[in-house]
C-alpha cells in the first residue's frame, strides 16, 4: 500500500508542477497549448488528491482533518473550473487565478 500511496503523491506533485508550468507558459509567452497543460494538470491533481484521501481513509493509519480536506477540495475544484474556462477562452487573468489558487492550496497543505 505504501508504494501505491507514494505513486499517488508523485502524480499529485506532477499535477502541481503542470499547473504552475501552464500558468507561466500562458502568462509569459502565450503558448497555445498552455491552456491544455493547465487543465489536464489540474484534473490530474484533483483526481490524485481524491485518491490520496481515499487511500488514507481506508488505510486507517492517521486521522484526517476533514475541514482541511474540504477546503483543499474546494480550492482544487476552483482551479479545475478556471482551467476549463481558460481552455474555452484563453485569458491571462484566468491562468493567473488558477496559478495563485494552486499556490494557495500548497500553503494550506503545508501550513495548516
Amino acid at each position: 500500500m505504501d508504494i501505491f500511496y507514494s505513486a499517488l503523491v508523485f502524480l499529485h506533485m506532477i499535477g502541481l508542477a503542470g499547473i504552475i508550468a501552464g500558468f507561466l507558459m500562458q502568462v509569459i509567452s502565450g503558448h497555445p497549448k498552455s491552456a491544455k497543460v493547465l487543465l489536464h494538470s489540474s484534473l490530474l491533481q484533483f483526481v490524485t488528491g481524491l485518491a490520496l484521501v481515499g487511500v488514507a481513509e481506508t488505510a486507517g493509519g492517521a486521522e484526517l482533518d476533514h475541514v482541511k480536506v474540504g477546503v483543499k477540495l474546494v480550492i482544487a475544484l476552483a482551479v479545475v473550473v478556471l482551467g476549463v474556462l481558460n481552455l474555452r477562452k484563453p485569458s491571462n487573468r484566468l491562468a493567473a487565478a488558477a496559478g495563485v489558487l494552486a499556490i494557495l492550496n500548497i500553503g494550506v497543505a503545508v501550513f495548516w
